[in-house]
């Protein structure tokens, strides 16, 4: 059963509401709430997406969402969010983001710390000469991405070229398959140490 326009259909609900109604109608209002219920449940997501997406912060989404803090307000988005990653509920939505991010700040840190061995490697791999179409595409991605401040900002192209030295730069290939081993120790760790805390 696919719903009427919802203004009509809250009209029609409340019609059935105010009057004396026989047992179908309240069944028809009933079950016309249900799928309003549901659809109106969709939009509030989409809404949130739009109002981030042109730049609403979190602490001013808050109160139209009727929460306390720029926190609640991005768990609610979480939990009304249909997962991309296999959660089931919406707890655990909210706690795979912040595994997420704990494992990003965890990554950030130790790429800042370790910023001229990255970029040394980036250079290096982006200098390299003879590549293919892709290769060449990543290469140039990895050289732009040495003009960014953020050493973190080199780890994903570093991760993108991998796969194309691995034929004719094996020593390359190998010391950037050690950085994403790396970095994906540190992601499990973080979350492993933020679980820990919440215990």
């Amino acid at each position: 059963m696919t719903i009427m326009d919802p203004l009509e259909a809250l009209t029609e609900i409340q019609s059935v509401r105010a009057g004396e109604a026989d047992a179908e109608q309240l069944l028809w209002a009933l079950t016309t709430l249900r799928l309003l219920r549901d659809e109106l449940a969709t939009w509030e997501p989409e809404l949130i997406t739009a109002a981030r997406t042109s730049g609403t912060s979190w602490a001013a989404l808050a109160p139209a969402l009727g929460v306390a803090s720029r926190q609640a307000a991005e768990r609610r988005y979480l939990r009304l969010q249909p997962s991309v990653t296999g959660e089931t509920t919406g707890e655990a939505r909210v706690d795979a983001q912040r595994d997420k991010r704990a494992g990003d700040r965890a990554v950030a840190a130790w790429a800042r710390e370790n910023s001229a061995t990255l970029r040394k490697l980036a250079g290096q791999v982006s200098a390299l000469g003879g590549l293919g179409t892709a290769a060449q595409r990543s290469a140039d991605r990895l050289g732009a991405a040495l003009g960014d401040d953020d050493a973190a900002a080199l780890l994903a192209p570093l991760n993108d070229a991998q796969p194309h030295l691995t034929e004719r730069h094996g020593a390359l290939a190998d010391q950037v398959t050690a950085i994403t081993e790396r970095a994906d120790r540190l992601r499990r760790d973080a979350a492993s140490l933020r679980h820990d805390r919440g215990k």
